[in-house]
């Protein structure tokens, strides 16, 4: 009886993980054909990869498929990264979590005294979005806003919205800030430093920090709008040139590297990644959002997560890491009319057996 068990069990693991892959795969078939923009799937647990599907079209020009290779502009999943930038350099000696911004950049306004890298990684700088500062039609989608006028844009102002540390809104100026940081500190430009320190390391081969006209994004997805029934490419706005807040594209096979160096702490130790899985305090010990370094910490129905949208001109992006069930689900979008986050969560109560309502 216990050899039948044993010869019977690896056909019933087999059978079980094709009945959940078909389970995956029915909440996401349909919301793509073989001619329209799509999607990619990935879903990990335990360290492994269990499901790996693209779907759809990665532009309507080449109606080349949607696959693992596939390069997705990341959007604001790009801050995880640039979080991550950050603390090497902090594990490096070369900077400090509650060292001033106008030591660092000396040429800041006085209302950057009160600002330490902290607030801008857990959003409580109170720095204002640049992109409320900038003139109407100076930027456009063909000429668009770099970082370094980013950093003018907010030098040009008084005051932030709040005083550092007093209160959460979510700032993209603190991530484009902290990724012109990176680069003055490391002496190398920010592309080149993940390169270096994050994406060749972890072999993300392809990658990369995106630059118009320095670089080339291979296997490239262009973003899509959907307007009156149609596709209208938009893969480009007046913002799409910023680096440390959502310039990076990569694919799933690259992210499935990401998630495993997470897990097993190739980048970091546990110690030193507990800051950024720490969720903000306020000056008052207040804690109003569950914000860590690049991460979202809130739990969903009772489980332990980290987790970060994307959303920018025709993509939408979700990671989700459910950590104490070591699973582990991310959906790449290049049309604007999908809910990445809506279906990760949906394909995360499949793979887990999480239960809405709980």
């Amino acid at each position: 009886m216990r050899r039948l068990f044993a010869a019977l069990l690896p056909v019933a693991l087999v059978l079980a993980a094709a009945g959940r892959a078909a389970d995956l795969d029915a909440i996401f078939a349909p919301l793509a054909g073989p001619k329209t923009p799509g999607l990619a799937v990935l879903v990990r647990r335990d360290g492994h990869t269990v499901f790996e599907r693209g779907y759809g079209v990665r532009d309507l020009r080449s109606m080349a498929r949607i696959n693992a290779q596939t390069n997705f502009r990341l959007a604001s999943c790009t801050k995880q990264f640039t979080a991550m930038a950050i603390m090497l350099l902090v594990d490096d000696g070369k900077l400090r979590y509650d060292q001033r911004l106008t030591d660092i950049l000396p040429e800041f306004p006085a209302y950057g005294r009160a600002i330490t890298i902290r607030h801008l990684l857990t959003h409580t700088s109170g720095l204002p979005d640049y992109e409320d500062l900038m003139p109407d039609g100076k930027w456009t989608a063909g000429h668009q806003i770099q970082d370094d006028e980013v950093l003018q844009l907010l030098e040009q102002q008084t005051a932030g919205k709040f005083a550092a540390g007093t209160k959460w809104a979510y700032s993209n100026s603190g991530y484009v800030v902290l990724g012109l940081i990176v680069g003055k500190l490391s002496g190398k430009p920010f592309g080149q430093f993940l390169d270096e320190r994050i994406f060749e390391p972890l072999g993300m081969r392809h990658t990369l920090v995106f630059l118009r006209g320095r670089n080339e994004v291979s296997n490239r997805a262009y973003g899509y709008n959907k307007q009156d029934g149609r596709f209208i490419e938009t893969d480009q706005s007046p913002t799409s040139a910023t680096q440390g807040d959502g310039g990076i594209y990569s694919n799933l096979e690259d992210l499935a590297k990401w998630d495993e160096a997470l897990e097993s702490h190739k980048l970091l130790s546990e110690r030193e990644m507990r800051p950024a899985l720490t969720p903000v305090t306020l000056n008052d010990g207040s804690q109003p959002k569950a914000y860590g370094f690049g991460w979202f910490l809130d739990p969903f129905e009772g489980r332990a997560r980290m987790w970060h949208t994307g959303e920018t001109m025709g993509f939408r992006t979700v990671i989700e890491r459910f950590t104490t069930d070591k699973l582990t689900i991310m959906v790449l979008s290049n049309r604007t009319d999908l809910d990445p986050e809506k279906l990760a969560r949906g394909a995360a109560r499949r793979a887990a057996g999480i239960r809405a309502g709980g």
